[in-house]
């Protein structure tokens, strides 16, 4: 009995000691050669309204809640091991979270108001996007945990890895995406349709999808709130400033007229200008038409109109008209553009098909504009996001973008879509003129 219990201590021991040095072991071998700025790569996954309390000032903080789920995103091109850590601390008492990527979870406990290193473990993962979700499991005091940099390394690291590394609100918004399309050339194009459709469950909010786009403006359909869409029509200033009200009055755009239940304006941060928009409630998976105007007009200038055709209702109805000062042209550069305009919700996936496209020139003909290039603005041309892409269906263009999927389509890429050949039956005489 006595060599039994000999035997089994020795066992226990050594097993325990072997189990020290396997940890001690792992945690010498995790390397973190990456620092992944948490607040501007991260979204609340069960909560958005939390975002901008939570995700501010650089750091992850104001965190109280247990239920509060945490996703931090980036993109490697390699799979392989992932060493994962945090710099974080807890501000008041002790906590434990709980850290998981893929189906792998690790749980951590906090104790120092000072920001530390802390290493979490190594995950397996593919190649691609990939989150680092965290949530509180237990706390002392009354936050959880301020969260400065996710920190990653290893083998899965090797190759390039993507994030948003500054400008994070433009970052955070995801990446834009245009389609611009080729018109026939030496042609005066005074008419230019197009039509699109939302597919189900990807209309997020803070979705611009934008149909008719020309040199001097752009016209399209909105998500601006969970109550609320609108079709948007705007025209720049030729007056460059962020600050409508700095717009010499010989270079302000001037209301033509609109139509019923339109609010016009004027817009600034973008170029600045004037602006029109109705309140209208679209809906997903409706064909929804787009007609836009462009003609040389009175004293070097340019008048632009645009009307909006209701399915439900069967009827054209008119946006607005404005006239655009030191400008005489017709319609040029026309190209459709998808975006997000809500940082909160560059985390959701959203999708436009745009179908269908024409252009009426001066000379009274009818062209069906079939092939297209696609771009997207700074923010995937620096890599900071790589969640966007953009194509051809059959007879139809798509975009899409945000929500980190991995598929990215190359930038300047042309496609060609097949023609419907049927042009639009639109009598112009019938159309509301601007008052």
């Amino acid at each position: 009995m006595r060599f039994i219990y000999f035997v089994t201590l020795f066992v226990l021991i050594s097993c325990q000691s072997k189990s020290s040095e396997n940890q001690s072991t792992q945690n010498e071998k995790l390397s973190f050669s990456i620092e992944i700025p948490a607040s501007g790569n991260s979204w609340i996954h069960n909560n958005s309204s939390e975002n901008s309390n939570m995700l501010r000032d650089s750091v992850i903080n104001n965190w109280t809640n247990l239920k509060t789920v945490i996703r931090t995103y980036f993109k490697t091109d390699t799979s392989g091991k992932l060493h994962l850590g945090l710099n974080a601390n807890v501000p008041d008492g002790t906590s434990t979270i709980k850290v998981t990527i893929g189906n792998k979870s690790e749980t951590v406990t906090l104790n120092s108001s000072e920001y530390m290193e802390i290493a979490v473990g190594v995950f397996d993962i593919k190649k691609g996007y990939n989150y680092v979700e965290i949530e509180g499991i237990g706390k002392s005091g009354k936050y959880i945990a301020n969260i400065n940099k996710v920190l990653i390394g290893g083998p899965a690291t090797e190759g390039k890895v993507y994030f948003i590394k500054d400008d994070f609100y433009f970052g955070r918004r995801g990446p834009s995406v245009h389609l611009s399309y080729k018109i026939p050339k030496n042609k005066d194009v005074v008419w230019f349709y197009n039509e699109i459709k939302i597919p189900k469950g990807e209309d997020a909010l803070g979705s611009y999808f934008m149909a008719n786009g020309f040199k001097d403006g752009y016209f399209g359909i909105q998500v601006n709130s969970e109550t609320e869409r609108r079709i948007l029509f705007s025209v720049w200033s030729p007056y460059e400033t962020q600050n409508p009200k700095e717009i010499p009055d010989d270079y302000k755009i001037i209301l033509l007229g609109k139509g019923e239940g339109v609010t016009s304006g004027e817009f600034g941060n973008e170029g600045s200008g004037g602006q029109s928009y109705k309140v209208f409630n679209w809906k997903a998976d409706k064909t929804y038409k787009f007609l836009l105007k462009g003609v040389p007009s009175v004293n070097n200038s340019t008048d632009y109109t645009a009307y909006f055709f209701d399915p439900e209702k069967d009827t054209w109805n008119l946006i607005a008209s404005f006239r655009r000062p030191h400008t005489s042209r017709y319609l040029q550069n026309v190209y459709s553009f998808l975006e997000n305009f809500i940082p909160d919700t560059g985390n959701i996936s959203r999708k436009g098909n745009y179908q269908n496209q024409w252009v009426y020139t001066k000379d009274g003909v009818w062209t069906e504009l079939t092939t297209a290039k696609f771009t997207a603005d700074a923010t995937a041309r620096k890599e900071a996001r790589l969640d966007y892409a953009g194509g051809v269906e059959g007879s139809t263009f798509f975009m899409k973008n945000c929500g980190f999927f991995s598929e990215t389509t190359s930038i300047d890429s042309e496609f060609t879509r097949e023609a419907n050949g049927i042009a639009p039956s639109i009598d112009f005489s019938k159309l509301e003129v601007p008052k």
